[in-house]
């Protein structure tokens, strides 16, 4: 869970000139997010890519991971429909 005290003292420090409104529903937003999106890290192995030799000359993502980045994958929880 993301603290939303925390959220509001990183966006106070990086935009200072931002209203308390804005700084407040920009933290909302982002302490929401947990609700709308699940991680999918965990699944990596069944996102259907292969590794080839090629892939990091033209593969963002396989160049990034190749050089030490890490990535935390996320996908969008689908709307329930009663």
């Amino acid at each position: 869970m993301v603290n939303r005290d925390n959220v509001v003292a990183v966006l106070r420090h990086w935009f200072p000139d931002a209203s308390q409104d804005v700084v407040e529903g920009a933290a909302g937003e982002i302490t929401d997010l947990p609700e709308e999106w699940e991680e999918v890290t965990s699944k990596e192995e069944e996102l259907g890519y292969h590794y080839s030799p090629k892939c990091v000359e033209i593969c963002y993502l396989a160049d990034q991971v190749d050089t030490g980045a890490q990535f935390r994958l996320f996908r969008k929880r689908r709307a329930r429909t009663w």
